[in-house]
């Protein structure tokens, strides 16, 4: 006979819903759509838990949960993950977080991010493929920086030319840099800084549409199997 994870069963679990004033709410993140999800983690009896926690937020004991996902909080390896596992993959890939345990998803999202945590991998990024053009400032830095570049390749014995842009606050550089390096077809570029905070930006500007397939690897990343 089976048995509902959704019963007193005492595994781990992750489960996920919604509640009727949650289910229609707009999003305030960078996406459109409806919607919140909670997600959550227990060994226990799914219904009980759901109702602590209704309880806790004084809405009606007898308010009833929907969209109610259930799945094992198990890895493929056997280890057992927690609903901070699948919050980290889920901010990771950009969901907005709202109110602790809820976040801005479609039930098939959370699925997804469960799915990703029991394989231990990361989820694909939810946001938008940013789109907008270069700037006029940013246009004509590329344009002088690889004239000067091509205009110099064969000079001083061959060493790679300097070049120095002297930019003001929010001009852009990371995303301009790559600008450079498209004009330029180079395939490789080592970025070195004296301000490891800065690999975040360095890391998202590769989503811009200009650089599809383009990869970005810290030092912390695992070696990407190459096919």
């Amino acid at each position: 006979m089976a048995i509902s994870l959704v019963d007193g069963v005492r595994h781990p679990k992750i489960y996920a819903y919604t509640l009727g004033q949650y289910e229609s709410m707009p999003w305030k993140g960078e996406r459109k759509g409806v919607g919140l999800f909670k997600i959550g983690f227990t060994t226990r009896d799914v219904r009980t838990r759901i109702g602590e926690q209704i309880a806790q937020v004084k809405m009606p004991t007898k308010t009833e949960p929907l969209q109610l996902l259930v799945e094992p909080a198990v890895c493929d390896d056997g280890t057992v993950f927690s609903d901070h596992d699948v919050h980290a993959v889920l901010v990771s890939a950009g969901f907005r977080r709202d109110e602790g345990e809820w976040f801005e998803c479609t039930r098939e999202e959370v699925i997804a991010a469960i799915q990703a945590t029991r394989e231990r991998r990361k989820l694909q990024d939810s946001r938008p493929t940013p789109n907008f053009p270069m700037r006029d400032e940013q246009r004509d830095a590329v344009q002088k920086t690889a004239n000067y570049f091509r205009s110099h390749a064969k000079k001083n014995g061959g060493k790679a030319p300097d070049f120095l842009w002297n930019a003001k606050m929010r001009f852009g550089k990371t995303f301009t840099t790559y600008q450079l390096a498209k004009e330029m077809k180079w395939t490789r570029i080592l970025v070195l800084t004296y301000k490891p905070a800065v690999e975040k930006a360095w890391r998202d500007d590769l989503r811009h549409r200009d650089f599809p397939g383009w990869r970005f690897h810290g030092k912390d990343d695992e070696t990407p199997q190459l096919s």
